[in-house]
């Protein structure tokens, strides 16, 4: 049986893919930069997500408000490592903390933050597993965008063509398209830290 907290993602030996949706207007600019830029902004805290078909189910396969676009935005691996360094789980019960008292005061300091959601399938019916976020607030957006990325693509036209194919019940043709994810070595130290288990 699987373990129902791995991180599942699209990645080689120094990168990795976070997947994001938004608006017309932060996609261009990101994709002109190469990017994140104006009129993104680096004062709020942003998430990041490995898995593709937990973005479309967030996101309605484009359809969203405000996330009519989706980005696979390539990250350094040693930037997604840092990232879950500094990461506090959400959930007070996760990342071994003596107390709630100990999880709230590292939360409130922590400069990222950790989720892990039921992870979704092609028709966004959840399945026996977890899907990490992270959140990366303003603290270390800059170190994001400046240091991590090394890469940005429009994926709005690959999602575009399998949500028709989806909505034609062709899933095998979906299945086609999807992003090659799998199982993200984590490192040993970090995983109690992360809540995996």
């Amino acid at each position: 049986m699987p373990d129902s907290h791995e991180v599942r993602a699209d990645y080689d030996a120094t990168s990795v893919v976070m997947y994001q949706a938004y608006n017309d207007a932060i996609a261009d600019a990101a994709l002109e930069a190469g990017r994140f830029a104006a009129p993104f902004s680096f004062q709020r805290m942003t998430w990041i997500k490995p898995s593709f078909l937990w973005l479309m189910a967030r996101s309605r396969w484009a359809t969203g408000a405000g996330q009519g676009r989706v980005l696979a935005v390539r990250i350094t691996r040693a930037g997604w490592e840092r990232a879950l360094g500094l990461a506090v789980p959400t959930d007070p019960t996760a990342g071994g903390y003596a107390s709630d008292a100990a999880w709230r005061a590292a939360f409130e300091g922590a400069k990222v933050h950790v989720q892990w959601d039921t992870e979704r399938s092609l028709q966004g019916a959840g399945l026996g597993h977890y899907s990490i976020q992270v959140g990366l607030s303003r603290h270390v957006i800059r170190e994001f965008v400046d240091e991590w990325i090394t890469g940005v693509e429009d994926l709005t036209p690959r999602v575009r063509k399998m949500r028709e194919q989806l909505n034609a019940h062709r899933l095998d043709q979906v299945a086609r398209l999807l992003p090659k994810e799998r199982v993200y070595p984590v490192p040993d130290a970090l995983r109690r830290q992360l809540g995996m288990r």
